[in-house]
């Protein structure tokens, strides 16, 4: 199956939408069972990252071109971009976890997990570790389905630390293999993550990961969506959101923070892109959270 005819999907099922500031949602494999039917067919997902922990019975996993038979637990990482499906014998179950990218970013910094590259680790490894993997997703899985107040500030390191399970777990695995066009919209989308307040120009991207202009811009176009200077100015846009929602800190602040050297091209680049002003969104989202 060619990339172009591949599904994109919000979670399965669901058509692919933007995600909101610091996204995160979870659920089980069985209580999407009447979409799926046991069977989830190759698809991706943009903008957005899944933790997928099997808890119970077996079937079959496919990421890319590589498939893997497995039983429970076992557990996976899939970045954004990454095609993955499975099959899955009736009653096998699992907690999948979805973080937007945007969400993952300041969680990268907490995790020992490398994020552009999709893991798979099946039977093997330290109990412990296991255990430990267990007890934190079903942390995360209990304080998102309790939803109680300060939620939002307890999933991400939880998150975290689940993603530091994984890597500990996949010390000893072999790497997962994708398409050398995923693995570069992967580096990409980190070295955006860490380079976005730089204003680098796309050739910048293109000298630092050792590729070329066309190589660079089909690669984002696959993985992230969207050329590399939307990709690059989307990253700005979320980082904006995320510090007028969550801070306190001028526009003016905020527009320095995030590359901007002029605070009113910052204000314009916002109103084009939301429909409306910084301020003006920060007043409106604060007023609906009350």
């Amino acid at each position: 199956m060619s990339q172009t005819a591949i599904p994109e999907f919000f979670v399965y099922g669901e058509p692919a939408r933007a995600l909101d500031v610091g996204f995160l949602h979870v659920e089980t494999v069985l209580a999407r069972a009447s979409v799926h039917s046991g069977r989830v067919l190759a698809h991706k997902h943009l903008q957005m990252a899944q933790v997928t922990f099997w808890t119970g019975g077996r079937g079959i996993y496919r990421i890319e071109d590589e498939t893997w038979s497995f039983s429970a637990p076992t557990v996976s990482f899939m970045p954004s971009g990454v095609v993955h499906g499975f099959d899955i014998e009736p009653g096998t179950d699992a907690i999948v976890v979805s973080i937007a990218d945007a969400a993952l970013a300041v969680i990268a910094e907490h995790s020992a997990l490398p994020l552009d590259q999709p893991v798979f680790v099946t039977e093997r490894g330290d109990g412990v570790l296991w255990q430990r993997l267990s007890d934190t997703i079903r942390m995360i899985e209990a304080e998102y389905t309790e939803a109680q107040a300060g939620m939002e500030k307890i999933l991400p390191p939880l998150v975290a630390v689940a993603l530091s399970c994984i890597a500990r777990l996949d010390a000893q695995s072999q790497a997962v293999m994708v398409p050398a066009v995923v693995a570069l919209g992967g580096r990409l989308r980190r070295l955006i993550d860490r380079h976005f307040r730089d204003d680098w120009p796309v050739e910048r991207y293109v000298e630092e990961l050792g590729t070329t202009r066309h190589l660079l811009d089909k690669a984002a176009h696959q993985v992230l969506g969207s050329g590399v200077r939307q990709a690059i100015g989307e990253r700005r846009l979320v980082e904006a959101k995320r510090l007028l929602l969550f801070t306190i800190r001028t526009v003016e602040d905020i527009a320095y923070e995030t590359g901007f050297n002029d605070p009113a091209y910052f204000s314009r680049f916002f109103r084009h892109a939301v429909g409306v002003a910084p301020a003006a969104w920060r007043r409106k989202r604060v007023a609906s959270s009350e």
